[in-house]
């Protein structure tokens, strides 16, 4: 493990990025799941199919991702599509993202991609689908009214890139 940590500082300092470490327990629930990696350079994690899935025109299923993570206190994980997924599989993420807390991490706690299919298509045990990130959990806010904002205004809504 010390070689391991080693060679990620070294590559770390070389994109010139800040380090940080946290060591996850992970639960394949398939024996022949594809092991997960944290490739530097990248902010996300690849999840893949467990199994098989068929789906026929506007078939919805739960995706067994075949991974359950015990996630740091005070963190949450992310999961959104890869940007290939709709173009290769014409299949759509249901609820835009998924949102795994820190709490979903028992036993049976597999984690699962919600999809739709737009077409028949059949999708192969150990696909690249989807690819999650952690975040820390939002602090807690409180929210002042007030009766006027900034003065320099964007120019309202969808007004970014004219």
């Amino acid at each position: 493990m010390a070689d391991d940590r080693t060679k990620i500082i070294t590559q770390a300092n070389i994109i010139n990025r800040p380090l940080y470490f946290a060591n996850l327990k992970v639960k394949y629930f398939y024996p022949d799941m594809p092991k997960l990696e944290n490739k530097i350079g990248s902010n996300w994690i690849d999840l893949y199919t467990a199994e098989e899935e068929s789906f026929l025109p506007g078939d919805f299923k739960l995706v067994p991702l075949g991974v359950g993570i015990i996630l740091p206190e005070g963190c949450e994980a992310i999961i959104a599509m890869r940007s290939s997924t709709y173009k290769k599989y014409r299949i759509t993420q249901t609820n835009g993202i998924g949102i795994i807390d820190n709490e979903y991490c028992g036993e049976e706690d597999q984690w699962k991609l919600p999809v739709k299919a737009e077409r028949f298509v059949t999708i192969p045990a150990h696909t690249r689908l989807c690819q999650f990130r952690i975040l820390t959990n939002q602090p807690v806010i409180m929210f002042d009214t007030v009766d006027h904002l900034k003065d320099d205004s964007r120019g309202g809504f969808g007004s970014t890139g004219n």
